[in-house]
């Protein structure tokens, strides 16, 4: 469910109808409903809190899902923690105002600089994916006087059963460390100074929509808390990760929260960890769209082609995954005939495709359409090709709404850029 849907024929945002903010902000733009947001986020943490044993269960959603300061402040108030991949994301959770100790930071690629600044803080954890790693976080850790707790990353060695580019937990997958040296590294990582260990992380990757893998991969992870507290480490902490799916219209069905609930409290009951979740996109994807208007209908030679204002780099998915999001017209369809269209953008590129022979109701030069399911991974992967200024972003409240991101004008766009002194512009 979200608080997307059509009023007296035009399609709102909770109570904003869409061409109000077109009017003022202009297309593209992101648009994201806060009673979406918050109703996801309580559906999925009730699944877990309202389970007797399960009620200190942490939410922490995926900053890098959707990481606009409101949505962070908006879940923060909710009591979600946040999990981090970078300074900047880390930064931001805590401007937005959640708990350093509600803050996980993962990502292979930690720097010594970024690691130090979550040491400073206070985070709750490290989810450490190498040995290099340890190495490197203990060296800062003793300098900087502190203990760092640390989980580490496993790689359970399942397949998702997911797309290739958002599946994370197979043994060729650049994530996490083997399943089958996971207690070698922990008896490593117990012997270098400045380290604490508190628990285990996991994440087999994005979109799934079946619960096997899940489950798979959670009883895999058991059978590792035993035999690592046979060895003598104190695991309290299991962090599953995020990774279930949201329906985008394509004829997937997700589990319900509340399946997958009943799913992890099966494999994880007897264990007597702090269970972690990291969900991101479930939050997020069906929070928000992304409004664009037709610019040209264009009659090919064996089909027609709706040219919009929004391309692949405001919202790149379709380019990368070949992922699929409904596409909607504003203005409600008065009737049931429908054209064919392929969906592209002014960008420069054959991959600037949305969509291909997609079945709609006719379409006009200067409609305003809407990209559902785009609340995740749409604005976070923006970008400014072809010189073309960042897509803004919008949250609606109620009858309330506000620019939370605002669109570069051209003299931001080109005031990045820095000529040098020799090149002269004369």
């Amino acid at each position: 469910m979200d608080y997307f849907n059509y009023r007296d024929g035009i399609l709102h945002a909770e109570d904003i109808p869409l061409p109000d903010i077109a009017e003022e902000v202009g297309t593209p733009v992101y648009i994201y409903s806060a009673a979406t947001f918050v109703r996801h986020y309580r559906v999925f943490a009730d699944a877990f809190q309202s389970q007797p044993g399960f009620e200190d269960t942490l939410i922490c959603y995926s900053a890098k899902a959707n990481g606009n300061l409101a949505t962070l402040a908006l879940l923060a108030r909710e009591g979600a923690g946040v999990d981090v991949v970078s300074e900047g994301e880390l930064r931001k959770a805590l401007r937005a105002g959640v708990s350093p100790e509600k803050i996980v930071f993962s990502g292979v690629g930690k720097t010594t600089t970024e690691m130090a600044y979550g040491l400073k803080a206070g985070i709750l954890q490290f989810n450490v994916e190498s040995e290099p790693e340890l190495q490197a976080l203990s060296q800062i850790a003793q300098e900087l006087g502190q203990t760092a707790d640390i989980s580490l990353r496993i790689n359970p060695d399942v397949d998702a059963n997911t797309h290739a580019k958002i599946s994370t937990g197979r043994a060729e997958d650049k994530f996490g460390v083997p399943w089958s040296r996971a207690r070698e590294i922990y008896a490593y990582a117990a012997g270098l100074p400045g380290l604490k260990i508190s628990g285990m992380d996991a994440h087999i990757g994005s979109q799934l929509t079946e619960l096997a893998p899940f489950k798979a991969a959670f009883q895999r992870l058991g059978e590792l808390v035993h035999d690592l507290r046979s060895d003598g480490h104190e695991i309290k902490h299991l962090d599953l990760g995020g990774g279930l799916g949201i329906p985008y219209g394509d004829g997937d069905d997700p589990p319900l929260p509340t399946d997958y609930a009943g799913m992890v409290m099966q494999a994880t009951h007897n264990l007597g960890c702090r269970l972690i979740f990291e969900p991101g996109r479930l939050i997020a994807g069906n929070s928000g769209i992304l409004l664009s208007r037709v610019i040209y209908v264009k009659e090919g030679e064996d089909r027609k082609f709706l040219i919009l204002d929004a391309a692949m780099n405001d919202l790149i998915r379709p380019a990368m995954y070949d992922a699929y999001h409904t596409l909607v017209p504003v203005a409600e369809p008065a009737g049931n005939y429908r054209e064919v269209y392929d969906i592209v953008g002014p960008v420069c590129e054959s991959s600037d495709t949305f969509a291909k022979a997609r079945s709609l109701t006719p379409i006009q030069a200067g409609d305003l359409v809407a990209f559902r399911s785009a609340g995740a991974y749409g604005a976070v992967m923006a970008s400014e090709y072809n010189g073309r200024p960042l897509v803004p972003e919008v949250m609606v409240h109620g009858d309330k709404w506000a620019v939370i991101r605002p669109r570069p004008d051209y003299d931001e766009l080109l005031g990045r850029d820095r000529v040098p002194d020799w090149l002269s512009m004369n």
